[in-house]
């Protein structure tokens, strides 16, 4: 995925750091905000039930900014932000949903993040993963850049990221397991890949779809009950895919 301001717009982030060097993706407090605040619900909004009315039950003032500004840093937590736009409305769908839907947006606002995925991905089911082995992964390309607490900080924030959207089990030792994944998922999925640029047999062939894990006769599966559903429109004839959005509006990239 290649920066451009356009993307910055729609809500994806880049650069090197990401909100992960200070927390995972909080799958608890976002489903109770979301859960708690009405889907027409604007960023002060948000701001005011976590930090006046502490609906997250935090222990100090310090606590619930710093929370409000994490989960903005993740989520965007603004119906200007198509990203979070559209998870809006896939919320309220299946509360099953829910974890994954918030991976999926914090791996396109949370460029540590996503650049684990590939190391976890690789992985194959009931394989274990060392937090020594991710914390490798983070340093890979920069040896010097953060300092053992740092690495070891930020690889107990990604492996409960992945513990939490269904993609590693365990406690104290994590294994691959395989995600729980719904047709909300695959039309999030295929939102993503359109907002950079991909369409047809290209839309499932994306980094999105493979951040899925599944294979291709599922993702096309998936996405026909989004249609049928009313969340895309999938049409598939041989090889020839059509996949459009006809109740969203779609970002001009």
């Amino acid at each position: 995925m290649e920066q451009s301001e356009e993307l910055v717009k729609i809500g994806f982030k880049f650069g090197k750091n990401g909100a992960h060097s200070a927390r995972s993706m909080m799958i608890q407090e976002l489903s109770t905000l979301l859960f708690s605040c009405p889907e027409n619900s604007m960023r002060p909004d948000y701001e005011r039930d976590i930090v006046e009315f502490n609906i997250l039950h935090k222990p100090t003032e310090k606590s619930r900014k710093l929370t409000y500004r994490h989960l903005v840093d993740l989520y965007g937590l603004s119906l200007e932000v198509p990203l979070f736009n559209i998870l809006r409305k896939f919320w309220a769908l299946s509360e099953d949903a829910h974890a994954i839907l918030a991976l999926q947006l914090a791996v396109a606002r949370d460029p540590i993040l996503r650049g684990s995925a590939e190391l976890i991905l690789n992985l194959e089911p009931g394989e274990h993963i060392s937090r020594e082995t991710v914390e490798a992964h983070l340093a890979k390309d920069d040896p010097a850049r953060f300092s053992p607490a740092s690495l070891k900080s930020f690889a107990q924030n990604i492996n409960g990221t992945w513990t939490q959207a269904g993609y590693l089990t365990g406690k104290a030792k994590k294994y691959r397991a395989m995600p729980k994944v719904t047709y909300i998922h695959v039309a999030y999925a295929l939102f993503l890949a359109h907002c950079n640029g991909l369409s047809g047999q290209r839309m499932f062939d994306s980094f999105w779809c493979k951040l899925l894990s599944q294979d291709k006769a599922r993702l096309f599966e998936l996405a026909h009950s989004a249609s049928l559903r009313g969340l895309i429109n999938f049409k598939q004839a041989s090889e020839v895919v059509e996949v459009t959005f006809p109740n969203i509006e779609i970002p001009k990239v």
